[in-house]
């Protein structure tokens, strides 16, 4: 009984930066769970890889090559689709540099993609999801990519600190806004993660030393531990979670 409402069959699912790493571990997990999915990814090549599988489940899949941090792009893309209940937030970079060091160009874009794209996403899927009278009743959910580094900070990761924080402030005020129509914001908040993102700053051995000395449970994550979270956030059975971080980080924050 409890585990139906697991199940997002009819659920439309819309993934930013689904063509690889996490947004394509979350993009599968939520078709795996029923839902129909948009993906939007920069690369049709990537796309088209993760649509296949997709399909797999027997579930419908539309895809966008879309740039999250251009506003007409998205705006167009939005306006395409027809339903939509669920955004996974998921788009997203950082660049790291000490913090007398970081050059303004790639603060600029980190908040541009990691913060701007992110409000204007979760904005205009907003206002397509109300679009449907009946969202009372059947609910929404709106997940935010975060990170530990929503909740404390790290080295040469001031700006990524910055986002992360702004991020978790964001989702907290729209949940309080969005409650009265039954859709939830909430935030994943993993720890480091092997992704095509992370491998290149794990490669260094000493920073990898390190980084699992920080964890715990002695370990990175893994992509489908990240998705699996997605999946619970999106579904029936956190219905009673809003404005709030699911902290996937093995006991980081917890020291």
């Amino acid at each position: 009984m409890y585990l139906k409402k697991y199940n997002l069959k009819n659920k439309y699912a819309l993934v930013t930066g689904a063509g690889k790493g996490l947004g394509k571990a979350c993009a599968i997990a939520l078709a795996e769970a029923g839902a129909n999915l948009i993906i939007l990814s920069r690369t049709n090549k990537d796309l088209s890889s993760v649509s296949k599988i997709i399909k797999k489940f027997k579930v419908k899949c539309q895809m966008f090559n879309c740039d999250v941090t251009n506003f007409n792009q998205v705006k167009d893309t939005v306006d395409q689709i027809s339903k939509l209940d669920i955004l996974v937030n998921n788009a997203g970079t950082n660049f790291p540099e000490h913090f007398t060091k970081v050059k303004r160009s790639n603060m600029e874009y980190m908040v541009k993609i990691n913060n701007v794209a992110a409000f204007n996403l979760a904005q205009l899927c907003t206002l397509k999801m109300l679009k449907n009278k009946n969202r009372k009743k059947i609910g929404g959910s709106i997940v935010n990519m975060s990170s530990q580094m929503g909740h404390v900070g790290g080295p040469i990761r001031s700006v990524y600190n910055m986002n992360k924080h702004g991020l978790e402030g964001l989702t907290k005020g729209m949940a309080i806004d969005l409650a009265k129509y039954n859709i939830r914001v909430n935030t994943i908040c993993p720890t480091f993660v092997v992704t095509p993102m992370t491998s290149k700053f794990l490669k260094n051995k000493k920073f990898k030393k390190e980084t699992l000395n920080n964890i715990p449970l002695g370990r990175f994550a893994e992509m489908s531990e990240i998705a699996s979270a997605v999946v619970f956030l999106a579904s029936d059975a956190a219905s009673m979670i809003t404005g709030t971080s699911l902290l996937v980080d093995g006991g980081w924050t917890a020291k």
